[in-house]
């Protein structure tokens, strides 16, 4: 990096980026950045290691080739009115041993002085026809530790040009602006109008004011060559411009700018990155809010068929409360000593209390029970139908509005499940069958009504295991009576047996409304779980995705803010040197 030591301070600071870009690469990995970002770390890093690096870069024809050889003061690289360097030329000094950067790279070799301490790259013009020229500069900038930016005075700062400083800037490179061919200008009032011109561009487009230097490096290379005759050297500029750039060649000006470099390039990389992290939480945080919202109508689903469902069996309950009423009038009618042989028949009574009494009951019960299934058959058809199109509200909803690589491949990723598990939801409710559904539901709530029946459920129906439960009430009640004898009957023992059957069959049907009830709202109950939970399976690795990669994100979100903390204060310090 330099040939002599360093000082403790730069070195301590050396150290510590080291540190933050070995981290800053572990975060880029997690962060499946791009090879190109990856590659720009790796080479800064390695930068560190090697000789100072001072890139020029401009237009094709703007004479970067002619100034690089005033500088050299020989006429080492090829030059013309045409794009001549078409690839990335590396001027070392003459005694360096110095291996080619990459396979884009021709070396050359020259004995300026400054050149020990020092690689000059002269990159193939921006905007020249071939655009792979511009792409080898572009490519290459992030490695300069020093740019030297030169336009030309027939046609300073171009669009194309103010376009590439543009594309540059997000490095952070120390820029030095070289306004070339001022001898085609035929005043010194033009070339400070030029400058101006092209200092205020660059004002506007840097936001800070560059160093802008004025210099005809045709006249330069010519006087070095040929002899410096009459003060050409010195009226063509190159001197005041050198010197300024041997200034920033010193020891410890060199040292400051090498260690910005890495550190410019950190900085826009976590900017860039923690701007495409932002996006994608963006992202997400609408998704979490849809993942709680589905969440939230789940537990309202659940809640809205609970408060619904008590509605409905409430008309179960008023069927009981009737058969009830009409038992306790059969008692009234039946249980009279006028009627005292016709108790001693038991079946007769019972046969009388199942007609009078009992009469539709199991009808009632069955046909609201079918209703209660179809009502829960169809609510849960409703909520298949309202997922279905939440999920496909959220696909593809920010497509055209997220920013940078990590969101991107959120949204596509994020576009992939939401899609598969979208068309899940959708074909489910495009197979649902209702009469199938009802009619499994139908059987659940008959064998558990069976099951609280204490009776086997074989091929009993609903109706039929309700009439047994009634049918068994029935029994207990009129066996209360068909015991007694008429040894015993009299006008005080009817009445006593009259307030005990009321007593008993008030007992009864509650027992038979706590069996029902408990058989249909348990079964309920598994109905409703089960609906809710095949909804949240159905949803769950969009659900996991989102609550993950926001956990993920998060923390990603943490460590480039530590980064960009840390960046804020090496800055400092190495600005401090």
């Amino acid at each position: 990096m330099l040939a002599r030591p360093l000082s403790e301070p730069q070195r301590r600071v050396l150290l510590e980026e080291r540190r933050l870009l070995a981290a800053l690469r572990v975060d880029l990995e997690r962060l499946s950045a791009s090879s190109e970002d990856r590659r720009s770390l790796e080479l800064a890093l390695g930068q560190l290691d090697q000789p100072f690096l001072l890139v020029v870069v401009g237009e094709f024809n703007s004479g970067k080739s002619t100034f690089v050889n005033a500088l050299l003061g020989e006429r080492l690289l090829e030059d013309g009115v045409t794009p001549t360097t078409r690839r990335l030329q590396l001027v070392a000094h003459a005694d360096a041993d110095v291996a080619s950067l990459s396979a884009e790279v021709d070396v050359a070799k020259a004995a300026a002085d400054w050149l020990r301490e020092v690689h000059l790259v002269d990159t193939p013009g921006t905007n020249a026809i071939e655009r792979e020229h511009e792409l080898l500069t572009r490519s290459f900038v992030p490695r300069a530790d020093m740019v030297l930016f030169v336009t030309s005075a027939d046609r300073p700062f171009t669009e194309s040009e103010r376009a590439f400083l543009a594309s540059i800037r997000e490095w952070g490179k120390k820029v030095v602006v070289v306004v070339n061919k001022i001898d085609i200008l035929e005043s010194g009032e033009e070339v400070d109008r030029v400058l101006g011109f092209v200092r205020e561009g660059v004002i506007g487009l840097l936001g800070f004011e560059p160093e802008v230097w004025p210099v005809s490096a045709r006249a330069a290379l010519r006087a070095k060559r040929d002899g410096n005759g009459e003060g050409a050297l010195e009226r063509s500029r190159l001197p005041e411009l050198e010197a300024a750039i041997l200034r920033r060649l010193e020891d410890d000006e060199r040292v400051r700018l090498k260690l910005l470099n890495p550190i410019g390039l950190g900085a826009r990389l976590v900017d860039a990155y923690a701007e495409s992290v932002r996006s994608a939480l963006g992202v997400l945080a609408e998704d979490v809010a849809a993942v709680d919202a589905v969440e939230r109508d789940l537990e309202g689903y659940r809640e809205d068929l609970r408060h619904d469902f008590r509605f409905r069996m409430a008309d179960i309950d008023n069927a009981l409360h009737e058969f009830e009423g009409r038992g306790r009038r059969f008692f009234d009618e039946t249980l009279r000593f006028g009627r005292v042989f016709d108790l001693l028949n038991r079946e007769r009574i019972k046969a009388e209390f199942e007609r009078e009494a009992v009469g539709d009951v199991p009808q009632q019960v069955e046909r609201r029970v079918l209703e209660i299934v179809d009502w829960l058959v169809e609510a849960d058809l409703r909520q298949w139908q309202a997922i279905s199109e939440r999920l496909e509200q959220r696909r593809s909803r920010h497509g055209d509005r997220v920013v940078g690589r990590v969101a991107r491949a959120l949204e596509d990723d994020r576009g992939r499940l939401l899609a598969t598990v979208g068309r899940a939801a959708r074909a489910t409710v495009d197979g649902y069958d209702r009469e199938a559904e009802a009619s499994r539901l139908a059987e659940s709530v008959r064998s558990a009504v069976a099951g609280a029946a204490l009776l086997g459920a074989g091929a009993l129906g609903l109706g039929t295991a309700v009439t047994l439960l009634a049918s068994t009430t029935a029994a207990d009640v009129t066996g209360l009576v068909a015991a007694s004898t008429l040894a015993v009957v009299g006008l005080l023992v009817i009445p006593t047996r009259r307030k005990r059957a009321k007593r008993e069959l008030a007992e009864r049907i509650a027992e038979l409304r706590r069996r029902l009830s408990g058989a249909i709202t348990g079964q309920f109950e598994r109905e409703v779980e089960r609906d809710v939970q095949r909804i949240r399976e159905a949803i769950a690795p969009y659900s996991r995705f989102v609550r993950r990669e926001r956990a993920r994100l998060d923390g990603l979100a943490e460590s480039l803010r530590d980064h960009a903390a840390r960046i804020a204060d090496l800055r400092a310090e190495v600005e401090a040197l």
